[in-house]
């Protein structure tokens, strides 16, 4: 056999080798290539059921690529944000909500979409700082909680008689009560070094911008022990007084409130700036 006809040969066998390659390729990544619309939602609405939603988003998303317009690719594209939702893909499942109102704007489903972007932002980071590290969520950034309160306004004002909409203002209801602490968080780090009028003024927008919250009494007695500082007894007596009226079983008025973290705590290099809340 001649030098040439072997070259030729092996030629021949890696040229085999590579068509098959490519052919096993194609046949696993096109498995779902033509199956029918019906076929494929089924798919994705099985692997929906199970919990298996990467599996679920795959199978949507090449459904919607395959078939482009009509009902089964609109509640594909629906579920696909509740997959990537439930996968803790927010910024996938934000992308995708937003890309649905857009398209559908008037679509059944709308009011939904908001909704859900509404439980995704809430969502944000809230496992890592909750659970991972034990932090309470309005010590966080709240631009995503914000936008989230957003959300479920559209739901509560734009479709108040909507299956979601009295959880969405239930929802709004817990927001603004992480607002509230937030705000009462810091007037406490305010009143702890003695900075009282900056004390004051958090406590004063939490009573104003928040109210009927449930901090609102805690930023009462913040007033209270402020204007103590400020060395304004008629203001601290007036704060007082509404406390006495509103909450006569407050802590402030045992003389027990706020209970600040020990200072044994700040020689923690790890245990950061705990709130006389957690207390």
């Amino acid at each position: 056999m001649t030098l040439r006809s072997t070259s030729s040969r092996v030629l021949a066998i890696l040229l085999i080798v590579a068509f098959a390659g490519v052919g096993c390729s194609r046949t696993k990544k096109d498995a779902d290539e033509g199956v029918p619309v019906e076929q494929l939602y089924e798919k994705g609405h099985k692997s929906m059921t199970n919990g298996n939603w990467s599996g679920a988003e795959a199978t949507y998303k090449r459904l919607v690529a395959q078939y482009p317009y009509g009902p089964y690719t609109e509640q594909a594209l629906v579920e696909t944000a509740y997959a990537q939702y439930k996968s803790g893909k927010h910024d996938d499942a934000i992308s995708s909500i937003d890309r649905f109102i857009r398209t559908y704007p008037t679509h059944k489903n709308t009011v939904y979409m908001y909704y859900l972007r509404g439980l995704t932002n809430s969502s944000r980071d809230t496992v890592f700082l909750q659970r991972v590290w034990s932090l309470d969520a309005s010590r966080r950034d709240l631009a995503t909680p914000l936008q989230a309160f957003n959300d479920f306004s559209i739901v509560a004002d734009r479709y108040p008689t909507s299956r979601y909409a009295e959880d969405a203002r239930s929802r709004m209801r817990g927001l603004r009560d992480m607002f509230a602490r937030h705000e009462l968080d810091t007037a406490l780090y305010y009143l702890r070094r003695t900075a009282y009028v900056a004390a004051v003024e958090r406590a004063k927008f939490l009573l104003e911008t928040y109210p009927q919250s449930q901090y609102q009494n805690d930023a009462v007695a913040t007033l209270a022990v402020a204007y103590e500082g400020l060395g304004n007894e008629a203001l601290a007596a007036d704060a007082k007084r509404v406390l006495q009226l509103n909450d006569p079983s407050h802590p402030y008025l045992a003389g027990k409130w706020p209970d600040y973290p020990s200072n044994w705590r700040k020689l923690n290099p790890f245990a950061g700036e705990k709130s006389a809340l957690d207390n």
